[in-house]
């Protein structure tokens, strides 16, 4: 895949990553455009190639009580509407096969959850719609299974694949990443790190996933070093009241210092 086969996206020929951010999920209009308007201001002075990101249903929470959405077609709505007001890409994520023919409709590229990365159906049917497809790395899958992933979209007649290392389960309650896989799954598409969700402490006993935030630069400065060809971050300009995945996400006011030390980053890789 050529990330020139994602529509309006910008700069790519600036020898930078690029980069998917945004909230966890769409909580409202006014929130989306907000954070939107502040990553594109920092990526266009960068020139780093931005995607907006963010969830129109968050199907896979740990409780039942827990936030999911403002409504379907209310979110992806707003997404479209984040598109055409800043001309840049938007991704969201499918749950079931006939989110995707909905979703298509709104968003420029479809993310494969990790969760559900094996759910072959699921990957067919966005690979059916002829957008760009995300698949997130299973935390339970070795980097050497995603070109089964990747394959199941390009046999669907789609060549738009990428793939994300969302890390790897490490016990019960904590999540490593094992930089070994950047180049492996290089091999066979363009490969993304997601740095917030690598630092997931899932399956506390409150229900409600935790998080080291701290970490985030060191394991997005490292994902650059190892060579990953993007980087995705959940950000918001007020995490600890977010709706959902508050406890990883990365304060909006720390983005821009982050991106101008990864793109110095970068830029030195880049000249080796």
């Amino acid at each position: 895949m050529d990330l020139n086969q994602i529509p309006k996206l910008k700069h790519t020929r600036s020898g930078n990553f690029f980069l998917l951010a945004g909230p966890c999920a769409i909580e409202g209009e006014e929130m989306a455009m907000v954070i939107a308007e502040k990553i594109v201001a920092i990526t266009n002075r960068l020139e780093i190639p931005f995607v907006f990101k963010g969830s129109f249903k968050k199907a896979n929470r740990s409780r039942i009580d827990s936030f999911t959405g403002i409504g379907d077609e209310k979110a992806l709505k707003i997404l479209k509407k984040v598109s055409q007001e800043f001309d840049i890409p938007t991704v969201t994520d499918i749950h079931e096969v006939s989110d995707a023919a909905m979703a298509a409709k709104y968003v420029d590229i479809l993310q494969i959850p990790a969760f559900l990365v094996r759910q072959t159906d699921l990957v067919v049917a966005a690979a059916n719609t002829g957008k760009v497809v995300n698949l997130k790395k299973g935390q339970f899958m070795s980097p050497e299974s995603m070109q089964h992933a990747v394959k199941k979209v390009t046999d669907s007649g789609n060549d738009k694949a990428m793939i994300t290392d969302r890390g790897t389960m490490f016990g019960y309650q904590d999540m490593i990443v094992d930089f070994r896989g950047i180049p492996t799954m290089k091999q066979y598409a363009p490969t993304v790190l997601d740095v917030t969700h690598s630092l997931q402490q899932p399956n506390q006993s409150i229900g409600v996933t935790g998080g080291r935030p701290e970490m985030i630069s060191t394991i997005a400065r490292a994902g650059i070093a190892v060579g990953a060809d993007g980087l995705f971050i959940e950000t918001h300009f007020d995490p600890a009241n977010a709706k959902s995945d508050g406890a990883n996400m990365l304060d909006l006011h720390h983005l821009e210092k982050l991106l101008k030390d990864l793109v110095a980053i970068r830029k030195t890789i880049n000249h080796l």
